[in-house]
């Protein structure tokens, strides 16, 4: 099934766009919410590329419900279309063995998804955005569990706001192994603490599986934390808009529509 399809990714902190066309990710974008009154153009822009194609539509993944309504509207207003919503109108594309699957992240369940139709086994995958989730799928392909964590901004706001002297800091990849001044010192404990939580969760993973699964990363932070590390099998930024069109595919597939 080659779909023409408005991927829409709403995350904590941004809008993240794809347009795939005849199946194949075309074009991407992604904006700040703090950049809303781009969206018009954005969506326009973007539609424009698959409007005139065969049934093309639209489909999202939300885990900001403060940005849900606004963006249903942005969409009509540029598209004249209705959203097909993840988890709402379109069937999550794997089993999610959680206690309470309706309250799981679908963008946690998505980038899951994704990965394992790329490999075809147990993995593991890391978003590294707002927060840090790494989460597990198993040799069946469902999604079992994870783990949620501050991310780097989380973090260094964290540490400014409740300590008298810590400075704010914008955040560069640490080098080498010792903070020379505060600046550094902070840099070097945020990263480490969410490699090592990673590294952890993993070896976990693994003794549960009785195998190294395989280590995917995403999110707009993957590549200042996780970039030539060698736990790592491959940095897939666009994880989850890949994963909104497997989604879409394989509930129209099923349902015959």
């Amino acid at each position: 099934m080659e779909i023409n399809l408005l991927a829409l990714n709403i995350g904590n902190s941004r809008l993240a766009l794809g347009v795939f066309e005849a199946g194949e990710l075309r074009y991407i974008r992604r904006l700040g919410h703090e950049q809303r009154s781009d969206w018009p153009a954005m969506l326009s822009d973007a539609w424009k590329r698959i409007a005139d194609t065969e049934n093309p539509s639209i489909a999202a993944a939300c885990v900001n419900s403060t940005i849900f309504e606004p963006l249903e509207h942005a969409v009509h207003a540029a598209t004249s279309q209705k959203v097909q919503w993840i988890g709402r109108d379109i069937d999550l594309p794997i089993p999610v063995l959680t206690n309470e699957p309706a309250q799981t992240g679908v963008d946690r369940v998505l980038n899951v998804a994704a990965a394992y139709e790329q490999l075809g086994k147990a993995c593991v995958v890391v978003d590294a955005g707002t927060a840090i989730t790494v989460n597990f799928c198993n040799d069946r392909g469902e999604f079992v569990g994870g783990a949620i964590a501050p991310g780097i901004s989380m973090m260094l706001e964290a540490l400014h706001e409740k300590t008298a002297k810590l400075p704010r800091v914008t955040f560069e990849t640490p080098t080498g192994s010792f903070g020379k001044n505060t600046t550094d010192a902070i840099r070097q404990g945020v990263f480490h603490s969410i490699r090592g939580m990673v590294k952890e969760m993993v070896e976990n993973y693994a003794t549960e599986l009785g195998a190294w699964p395989e280590l995917i990363v995403t999110g707009g932070d993957a590549v200042q934390l996780f970039e030539g590390w060698e736990l790592v099998h491959a940095i897939s930024p666009d994880l989850t808009l890949y994963g909104i069109a497997l989604a879409y595919t394989e509930h129209h597939i099923k349902h015959g529509t």
